[in-house]
């Protein structure tokens, strides 16, 4: 881990420091998931960091509470970073620990967390949009954050521009063109794979676009991305010119179904306005759920590890079946094409969520998720337990069709998340329910 970890941007000042290095040898982020941003001694000695339920926090003398606030309220530089805890709307301990850890997985400046994954991005479109500009963003994307950008944030005069996930340099340029004539860009959103289709999105080539379109200006629109479906161990956006990686934390994270949060993940000074924001509306993830994540946190190389050794051993399955039309799985994108390439240059890992393409429609689709007896009928992903969903159905039904169909969310595609079950008992599961259609 870089040394930028030390000393932490957090309020805590810690009597002991935390080591990220031994000798010449840099951590790794799984082992310092164990004990990262805390020190025993400050809890009486306990191992794990206790859950502080607490609102309020005593300050040692009033110059102390005053320049707190300086820090809240932005009069101090540091974008909204308090130097002392103050009130459970701004910071805490387990929210401040929580945030130091996360940063580590992708050698990020700075991490906030939210109370969940739309909190997030709603916060951060609203501390960087103003009346007149543009926001540009790929597609598909979930259905609840492309209703932000394309139907809340139009009733505020501001205004999109979007391209599909798999644009070329070209057409990024072309967009980039596009949206500079309508206004102000504050912006360029993306989602990658997008959901529900598992499409990716070149992270570089939009970062290459956006030096070329808005060269010689003095601040570039942030570049933003839903890292949920593959991060923070199979794709590291960051790395590729993203500013920030955004995370529903409920998912791979949390990784327990049993959590609702959200983070955004990157460099300090795209952060600093979304802290400044929501230090004044609040969303902060609350204590015991940042408490839940730290343990989770422990876990998730591991479970991720697993999850998606078990997915490859299903998608290879399903993919031969009679009654499967395609299996949208990052492993199996066709040698040479352009999403091969763009998988092959920005993640390790083809991850454990997938799009299943089944031969006919709704009712096919429906008739496969019934007759499902382990994999349960669900929404979410990135859990221990198999989910499966139809998306057209249920998480995108609000999208029109006509985009439904532009986008390739279609009828009979059925999301599906591996958990870290027995493969062979998954493979018996889906053979199950397709020998049921």
């Amino acid at each position: 881990m870089s040394e930028e970890y030390d000393p932490m941007p957090s309020s805590r000042r810690l009597p002991k420091q935390t080591p990220t290095t031994i000798g010449n040898h840099k951590l790794s982020p799984a082992t310092l998931m164990m004990g990262y941003g805390y020190d025993p001694a400050l809890s009486e000695g306990s191992l794990k960091a206790p859950i502080f339920l607490t609102s309020t926090f005593v300050f040692e003398k009033a110059a102390d509470g005053k320049r707190f606030f300086e820090g809240i309220t932005g009069k101090r530089p540091g974008g909204g970073t308090a130097e002392g805890l103050v009130y459970s709307r701004f910071n805490g301990p387990n929210q401040e620990i929580l945030e130091d850890r996360l940063r580590i997985w992708e050698d990020a400046e700075s991490a906030l967390t939210f109370s969940s994954g739309m909190t997030a991005i709603a916060i951060l479109l609203l501390s960087h949009v103003r009346p007149g500009d543009v926001v540009i963003h790929s597609g598909p994307l979930y259905a609840a954050s492309e209703s932000v950008i394309d139907k809340i944030l139009p009733q505020f005069g501001v205004g999109f521009v979007d391209f599909p996930a798999g644009a070329t340099r070209e057409e990024l340029d072309a967009v980039m063109a596009q949206a500079k004539a309508k206004g102000r860009v504050a912006m360029i959103y993306l989602e990658s794979p997008g959901n529900p289709t598992n499409v990716l999105v070149d992270v570089e080539a939009v970062h290459a676009a956006r030096a070329a379109a808005f060269a010689g200006d003095a601040e570039l629109p942030p570049i933003a991305i839903d890292n949920t479906f593959l991060g923070p161990l199979w794709a590291k956006p960051l790395a590729q010119g993203a500013d920030v990686s955004v995370y529903s934390l409920t998912k791979y994270a949390g990784g327990h179904s049993d959590l609702v949060a959200g983070a955004l993940v990157g460099n300090r000074s795209v952060i600093d306005k979304a802290r400044l924001m929501r230090n004044t509306l609040g969303g902060i993830c609350d204590p015991n759920t940042a408490w839940m994540l730290l343990r989770s946190l422990e876990t998730l190389e591991l479970r991720m590890d697993k999850a998606g050794e078990n997915a490859a051993k299903v998608c290879a399955f399903l993919r031969d079946h009679p009654k499967v039309e395609k299996v949208g799985y990052l492993a199996f994108l066709e040698e040479g094409s352009r999403q091969e390439d763009i998988y092959r240059r920005h993640c390790t890992g083809a991850g454990s969520t997938f799009s299943l393409y089944l031969k006919g429609g709704e009712k096919e689709a429906f008739a496969f998720l019934d007759a499902l007896q382990i994999a349960h009928l669900a929404v979410s992903l990135g859990g221990t337990e198999t989910l499966a969903s139809a998306p057209a159905a249920m998480t995108h039904l609000s999208v029109p069709e006509e985009r439904k169909a532009q986008l390739g969310i279609t009828p009979n595609l059925v999301r599906i998340s591996i958990g870290v079950e027995d493969p062979d008992d998954l493979i018996a599961d889906f053979a199950h329910a397709l020998d049921s259609i």
